[in-house]
């Protein structure tokens, strides 16, 4: 049963992060014609740092526990098993500055009438594609879906063991 659970608990770290991800692109969108913020300057595109949760390894434990368990045996009995891969970890967003602004964030425009223009007729912009901004979107979104997916395959089985 842990084995369920575990699974469930991965996919719900990924649908937070997809939110996640989908929060940062919608304010990038939503900003995207921003010359001015609090700090002065232009609105500068901001990103989702993410890393693995090393605190949350459920798989990579009890694969690590398994596999000392059959190492105790005659070397000559099993072979060599292969180094485990972070592939079934949860995730989590980087600890300190999680979300990070983009050092080269804005472009300049030749729009003199602009309240924001400079002496010579240019605005600072932010450097923000909103055809790259709607891919991440997308992406996130469909991210989001496949981890729902799997939350609800993990119930019907849990459901179907129960059943048993």
């Amino acid at each position: 049963m842990a084995g369920i659970f575990s699974s469930i608990e991965v996919s719900g770290s990924g649908m937070s992060l997809q939110r996640r991800k989908m929060n940062v692109v919608s304010e990038n969108i939503a900003n995207a014609e921003t010359t001015k913020t609090q700090e002065g300057g232009p609105y500068r595109r901001r990103r989702l740092e993410v890393s693995a949760d090393d605190e949350k390894l459920p798989f990579q434990t009890v694969l690590e526990s398994s596999r000392n368990g059959l190492l105790l045996t005659s070397k000559g009995h099993l072979p060599e098993l292969p180094a485990t891969s972070g592939n079934y970890e949860t995730v989590a967003v980087a600890k300190g500055n999680e979300i990070q602004a983009d050092e080269n964030a804005y472009r300049l425009v030749y729009d003199p009438t602009h309240p924001d223009a400079d002496a010579e007729g240019y605005v600072k912009m932010p450097d923000i594609e909103l055809i790259n901004e709607m891919v991440d979107m997308m992406s996130a979104n469909r991210a989001y879906e496949a981890n729902a997916l799997s939350i609800a395959a993990s119930k019907e089985m849990l459901k179907n063991a129960l059943d048993i």
